[in-house]
């Protein structure tokens, strides 16, 4: 059951893409926008979990604010790359989540890693790097785009790992509400530095931020979140990978949009790589409850 939830949630963030594609705001504009309508749907929770919030420690309140912050820098740069490249090298890029969550857990946490998880690492970047190749070569106008999706992928993994450390102690409404306001202050702020006007977008971008709140917010990263709590980030970030078949799919159907056979070629690699990560994080789980 646990499982059938998560993959309900990568289903509903892929919406995503198709969202920002029939959006006309600039897209830090919509970002803030979505964030503004997730943070209000979430305030009568936010009140009766108030107890909660009012009793976490310094601690938890920095580190939900580093992940809120984290996840504005995902939006940011997510909404942009999209913007600028093809929905489905966005969408594969972006997930190339789970190979920096794993390269912090080296550097940071100092965790060893098999040698069938590095060659996947490589196997992923090289992927990345063909289609990133394969838009330069198409005269270079979405590479832009496909560098934002990799910074994109290194933000998402910062607010990732942050999280499976909050949700050890914090419920999901707690955690999700500090962290969606974090994220709705950064956005504002990119905002302001960038002198983006707020207003005078018509409704039909409030009501593409409203549904992004819905079913891309509430119904995607909350239930990334809540997930963190039952299984490990790595199969998190791993299951998530589902994301770019879906949006790549949503690409095709509703904007016609089909990859040439050399970005293919670069996502399947970068796909290949994710998977491979993945059966050598599961023989680790393994071994190590043996």
């Amino acid at each position: 059951m646990k499982l059938a939830v998560l993959l309900m949630g990568v289903l509903c963030g892929s919406l995503s893409a198709a969202f920002i594609r029939w959006s006309t705001a600039p897209s830090l504009v919509l970002a803030l926008y979505r964030m503004a309508c997730t943070v209000a749907l979430l305030a009568p929770a936010a009140w009766r979990h108030r107890k909660e919030l009012a009793g976490l420690s310094r601690r938890e309140r920095l580190l939900c604010l580093a992940s809120g912050a984290a996840l504005g820098l995902h939006f940011a740069t997510f909404f942009q790359a999209v913007k600028t490249t093809s929905i489905a090298a966005a969408a594969v890029l972006v997930d190339m989540e789970v190979l920096f969550v794993a390269l912090a857990s080296a550097a940071v946490f100092r965790r060893k890693l098999p040698p069938l998880a590095w060659l996947a690492i490589v196997l992923a970047f090289g992927g990345a790097v063909v289609m990133a190749l394969a838009d330069f070569a198409g005269g270079g106008g979405t590479l832009r785009g496909d560098r934002l999706a990799v910074l994109s992928a290194m933000c998402i993994s910062v607010y990732t790992l942050i999280g499976s450390v909050c949700r050890r102690t914090m419920s999901t409404t707690a955690y999700t509400c500090l962290v969606y306001t974090a994220a709705l202050g950064t956005l504002l702020a990119l905002n302001l530095a960038g002198g983006m006007p707020l207003a005078g977008y018509g409704g039909k971008n409030l009501a593409t931020a409203l549904a992004m709140a819905v079913f891309c917010t509430l119904l995607g990263h909350s239930v990334f979140s809540w997930a963190l709590k039952y299984f490990q980030p790595s199969f998190v970030s791993t299951t998530r990978l589902l994301d770019c078949v879906f949006s790549a799919a949503w690409g095709a159907l509703l904007f016609s949009e089909f990859p040439t056979a050399q970005a293919v070629l670069g996502g399947a690699a970068v796909i290949l790589g994710v998977v491979l990560y993945t059966g050598s994080e599961a023989r680790g789980e393994n071994g190590r409850r043996a």
